[in-house]
């Protein structure tokens, strides 16, 4: 099978701390601007979303705080591995994103970034930050969760 093959509909990197310590309300899909490098890193697999964030300022979304890693084989214009790289939205959707951020006292995160055919694109999770108890709920429910399964699982 041809790398382009395999690519297609492949996930990149995913940010499962971000459905640890966030609610996930809506999820948007975005572009990414990117250079020659990051996109030859990024099919190497050399991503990290973990302490990423979404700035939104002038009208402009940025992706800030993402690591992709230098290209091995890159040259003295490499790419710099933690630079905010612009998302591509439309303008209604930055702009409702962002009035939506500032009235509820929500965030905007990356969760997972992903090859939809060749392009590099990015779903954003806005969301809204749990406390200590919503995550000991969750942890209980989610152990609960696999008790039952494993006592199905006995009995069949």
């Amino acid at each position: 099978m041809s790398p382009r093959k395999q690519d297609r509909d492949t996930v990149i990197a995913s940010n499962r701390a971000a459905y640890h310590n966030y609610f996930i309300l809506e999820t948007v899909e975005a572009g990414m601007a990117l250079r020659g490098t990051e996109i030859k890193s990024l099919r190497d697999g050399g991503a990290n979303l973990r302490e990423g964030f979404i700035r939104i300022s002038d009208g402009e979304a940025f992706l800030v705080n993402v690591h992709i890693s230098p290209y091995e084989q890159g040259t003295v214009f490499n790419h710099e591995p933690r630079r905010e790289r612009k998302l591509l939205l439309h303008r209604a959707e930055i702009i409702a994103l962002g009035t939506t951020i500032k009235q509820k006292g929500l965030t905007l995160v990356p969760l997972r970034m992903y090859w939809k055919g060749n392009r590099a694109k990015l779903e954003i999770g806005l969301a809204k930050g749990k406390r200590l108890h919503d995550k000991r709920e969750a942890i209980s429910a989610r152990e609960a969760q696999r008790e039952m399964d494993r006592a199905r699982m006995r009995n069949a």
